[in-house]
Formats: structure tokens, sequence, C-alpha cells
């Protein structure tokens, strides 16, 4: 634990974190009798907390973000050289490694030309609702100004980013929200809505009857996540992407999807979107940006859709009136440059594929010797496994034993995530997103740890 001459020092900071700091998700009456965990160092894939006891993270920082791991100094030189020279000028001015990135992940993804920086997946997110709602106003009389989402997605914090997001206990208490902001069904399979073959295509056919029911000239964009993340790790049925690419541009509705979770390789391929063949008109990003190293998102969008705001120089108000301030930072696309590099250089995307596969042959053997597992499901290094008290009925576990495992997962060394306040009674899914680096040994210490734990919670 560098940094810290003594266990005396390490005690003053919990302390000092017990007294001071308000954690994000967190129900704090706990720390009243036992100490707030505090991490302090990690390299690699392992982290350590301030009492000295090393983990494995199987969910990349606690929320899918350190892609290439823990330690990486080539970032965190590149961002020292960059602060060095040039730390920060406001957005409106461009910068080297911003104007270098961009460049490096427009190579990335064919059909898209511009790059709006901002610091968070939320904040990314929110510009694109305004680009929406701007091009509603100057290019369609106002009309086609509503934004459909769906149930189980999660697009971030604020308060209309909330407003987009499918997952009623995240909302809860935080309203009332920003009108235009409509529901579209799921489209988990396991939790069937329709009793038909063809179940992909069904799902997206129930998003276009949204639409008819709204009003198409009322709608101006679709967001997605390509693999629902936080709402239950639902990787969508075969057909379904295909399908709603054709009702976007039947209705002429811009898509967006949300990459905040699945790009920059979480699920083998640059982004999640490039599974399955569509092209969309907006791509968010942020998490796997940077790994962690830096804050940063973008908002990325087509050279049409960036036409749209300089058809009339003359009018004051025909451009994006935004900001970010801290999209002025080059600390983002720095670290992001070296982020990237790492990935081509090391294999990542194939590791991620090879090291998913394994991952989900594990969780498919785990279904085989626990009946509490009624499905697996992932794409790369982004699965889940949803727990049932009964495989017949898929009657959701209890949530207190689904916690119960990732704290046995936890006190073996071994860090886990769950479904966590999203859809009430169905927070029933355990969550793995390893770092892309995982070997072989590290994916099966982690389906280790879970066989114990469902051995013992529930027998």
């Amino acid at each position: 634990m560098e940094g810290f001459s003594g266990v005396n020092d390490i005690g003053a900071v919990v302390e000092a974190d017990r007294v001071h700091v308000w954690h994000h998700l967190s129900q704090h009456k706990q720390y009243e009798t036992v100490d707030p965990r505090v991490i302090v160092e990690g390299k690699g894939m392992r982290v350590w907390d301030a009492m000295g006891k090393e983990h494995l993270d199987a969910v990349s920082g606690g929320v899918w973000t350190v892609n290439v791991g823990y330690g990486r100094e080539s970032i965190a030189n590149a961002v020292r050289d960059q602060l060095i020279k040039m730390n920060y000028f406001a957005g409106a001015a461009g910068s080297i490694p911003g104007a270098l990135f961009a460049q490096r992940l427009i190579e990335k993804m064919p059909g898209l030309a511009r790059v709006y920086y901002s610091n968070s997946g939320s904040e990314a997110n929110e510009k694109v609702y305004k680009m929406v709602r701007q091009i509603s106003h100057r290019h369609h009389g106002g009309k086609k100004w509503k934004i459909l989402f769906r149930e189980r997605d999660y697009h971030g914090t604020t308060i209309a980013a909330l407003a987009s997001g499918g997952q009623a206990q995240r909302n809860a208490q935080y309203g009332p929200f920003p009108d235009g902001f409509v529901q579209v069904p799921h489209c988990l399979e396991y939790r069937k809505q329709w009793d038909v073959e063809n179940y992909g295509e069904r799902a997206a056919d129930a998003i276009e009857e949204v639409i008819l029911r709204e009003g198409p000239d009322t709608i101006g964009c679709l967001v997605l996540e390509p693999v629902t993340a936080g709402g239950g790790v639902i990787v969508p049925p075969t057909g379904y992407w295909e399908r709603v690419q054709e009702i976007c541009r039947k209705y002429d509705i811009l898509l967006h999807i949300d990459e905040v979770v699945c790009g920059v390789g979480r699920t083998g391929v640059w982004f999640g979107y490039q599974h399955y063949g569509v092209q969309p008109d907006f791509v968010t990003m942020a998490k796997g940006v940077a790994s962690g190293y830096a804050a940063i998102s973008c908002t990325v969008t087509t050279e049409k859709v960036f036409e749209m705001f300089k058809d009339d120089a003359s009018d004051p108000m025909s451009y994006f009136r935004d900001i970010s301030t801290f999209g002025g930072c080059t600390a983002g696309p720095a670290a992001a440059l070296e982020n990237m590099r790492i990935i081509e250089d090391e294999g990542l995307l194939a590791n991620t594929l090879a090291m998913g596969d394994r991952l989900m042959h594990n969780l498919s053997a785990l279904m085989d010797r626990h009946r509490v597992i009624g499905e697996v499901r992932g794409k790369g290094l982004f699965c889940g496994a949803e727990l049932v008290a009964d495989r017949g009925t898929r009657e959701a576990a209890d949530e207190r034993k689904v916690a119960a495992v990732v704290a046995d997962c936890m006190a073996q060394g071994v860090i886990i995530g769950m479904t966590n306040r999203s859809v009430p009674g169905f927070n029933n899914t355990l969550c793995l997103s390893p770092a892309l680096i995982a070997t072989a040994d590290d994916i099966d210490e982690i389906t280790g740890a879970i066989d114990g734990a469902l051995g013992r919670v529930f027998g």
C-alpha cells in the first residue's frame, strides 16, 4: 500500500471516509457499525483494500470501466505528459489529443464522422437528446421531438437521462420528469411477453406499435443499449436489431445506440452494435474509453446530422449551443489514445472473445449443477446469470439471497456484481465484466467462487 506509512495512517483515511464521504449506491447506516471499504491499490485484475486484502475484480472497477486493467504506467505517463504541456482549454477550441483520438475513433466506426467530448455517459446521452430537440425545432417545425427508450435499459443519472431510463427503481422518487420520453417493451426472451417463434422480430415490432400509437411524426429518436447492462445483461434475440433498423428508416427516426458499457471492446468488438450490422445516427460512450484513467465521454454522430447544425450561418441560433466544461480537459483523449493502443497491440479484442466463450462455458456448467440458475447470457466479457427460485415457473430468486452470493464471493476475494435497484422483483441477475486482459485462470477463479457461493447460499 504505497503512499501510506502504516496502519495508523490507513485508519485515519478510513475514518475520514466514514465521516465525510457520501458513497454512491450505498445505504450509509451500515457504516455506523462496519468500516466503509476503501480500495487503495490495483494491478492487472487485482485490487487491495485498506486492510490489505486482495481481491480479483470481476466487474472492472465495480461498474464495467477498467477495461485494460489496473496499474497501466503508459496511460498514466501519457496523461502526465499531456497535462504538463496543456491540461485544459474550453472545447470551443481544439487540442492535439482531442483531434487525434477523434480521428482514431472514427476510423473504427464506419459511417460516423463527428465526435463531441464531455465527461460522463449521462452527459453524452443528454447531448443527443438536446441535438434531437434542436433538430425538431429547426428542421421539423417542432415535430419529431419525442424520444423512445426501452424498458430495462439505463442511460444515466441526470433527470433527463432518468426520464429515458427503463428501470423503475432507479427512477423512483426523482420525478416529475420532462415530457416526451416514451417507453417501448424490453426484448428479454427469457421473460417473454409474446408466445412466438421469431421473438426478436416480434419484440422489435412492439417498438413500431408504440410509434404508430404516438404518431410517427412525433418521434425523433430511439435510444437503445446494444446489450442491456444494469437491467439484467440482456442480449437481444436474433432478428431484433435488423428489424429495429428497418423500423427507424421507415419512419425517419434517428437511431441512438448507448455504448457507455459495451463500447471499446467489452463485447469482443470495438462497439456492441457492430455485432449486428446496424448503422446508427448517434453512438455514445464513456466507461471503457479511457478505462477510468481519466474522465471522458463521447457523443459520435454522422456528417448528415452534423450538417443540420450549420445550415444557416447567418442565424445566431443555428449551431449547437452547448458546452461541457470538462469536455475541454485533455487528459481524457490522451488516456483514450493509449488505452486504444493497448487494446490493439495486446490483441485484447480476440482475448475478450476467447475468454468470453470460456466464461459462458463455465457458467453453463454451473447451471447444470445449480438449479437456481435459470439462464446464462452474455456477449464477450459481459455476462450474466439470472437466479430463480423455480426453473419451471421462472420465479425470480429472493434478492437477499442473490446479494448473499455476491457477499460470499467478496469474502472469498472475488468481486462480482448483481442488478441493483433496477427492476422491481427482478434484481436477480449476477453480473460479470472482468477486464479484457482476463486469463483462463482468472475466469476459472471467478466461476469457482460463484460455484462455492451458490452451494452455501442455496444449498
